[in-house]
């Protein structure tokens, strides 16, 4: 993987005071349909379209890469961001409790990004 984009995500999301980031190593799990998720949440939708944006602009900024696809915009409850190697997911701090993504993947190696 190039000049670190689970990096480059976590620092977009944590510009924008994301919560709880977390990324997800799924290269050990067969079934994976990515090899990592990158995961944060946020309490207003407002927030969360904020660091949905946050992360496009600096992975094409520092990497020169555009999203592949992305889902979720037009309510920010939770946002997908694909980028094929990498999954991005923004939540809505209601729905991350709901959806438990980590707990779904918990044989994957866990790493936490802090605001320092």
């Amino acid at each position: 993987m190039e000049e670190n984009i689970i990096n480059v995500i976590a620092d977009a999301m944590l510009e924008k005071k994301a919560q709880g980031v977390v990324s997800l190593d799924l290269t050990k799990i067969g079934t994976a349909i990515s090899d990592h998720f990158i995961v944060c949440n946020a309490d207003s939708t407002t927030n969360v379209l904020a660091i949905a944006d946050n992360v496009e602009d600096r992975v094409y900024e520092k990497l020169h890469r555009k999203v592949v696809r992305s889902q979720g915009k037009e309510n920010a409850f939770w946002i997908i961001l694909d980028y094929t190697d990498v999954v991005v997911h923004v939540f809505q701090t209601p729905y991350r409790s709901f959806y438990r993504l980590e707990d779904l993947w918990a044989d994957a190696e866990r790493t936490d990004f802090i605001d320092e």
